[in-house]
């Protein structure tokens, strides 16, 4: 989709050794900032997680000086393998997605970015067997279009 670029940090990095500088390149080079993941244990994979450590970091993202990210966009897209009812207080999982995500929105907040509300397929397991793919994808494209 052009204007989009897609990053996957397993493939590109795959013994975990992020490469800061670029990483800090890419961010600067774009608007919007999107993490897509599976939610993985009420949140995101290790290596995400671990990028944000490293790539966020004091006087780039955040601090007195650091206002790299300031005015851009952030946003999420997740996978999760619950259903949307799962996902309440009175569910299985006990919080929202919006709740479990609380971190990286904060995470979005201190590096002056706006944050959107997150794009999310529940209960992704069975979502093929259902017929909801192609539904979620085109909103998904309306969303990366916008």
């Amino acid at each position: 989709m052009p204007g989009v670029t897609c990053v996957d940090l397993y493939y590109d990095y795959p013994r975990h050794n992020i490469n800061i500088e670029r990483e800090q390149q890419r961010l600067l080079e774009h608007d919007v900032v999107l993490f897509q993941f599976p939610l993985y244990w009420y949140s995101t994979p290790s290596i995400l997680k671990e990028w944000q450590d490293l790539v966020l970091e004091y006087g780039f993202a955040y601090g007195s000086e650091g206002n790299a990210l300031h005015g851009k966009t952030f946003l999420t897209a997740i996978t999760a393998g619950g259903r949307e009812d799962a996902y309440q207080e009175e569910g299985y999982n006990h919080y929202t997605i919006r709740e479990l995500l609380h971190p990286i929105e904060q995470t979005a907040r201190l590096t002056g970015m706006t944050y959107l509300p997150p794009y999310i397929l529940f209960g992704a397991r069975t979502a093929v067997e259902e017929g909801r793919v192609k539904r979620h994808v085109n909103g998904y494209k309306e969303l990366l279009q916008a």
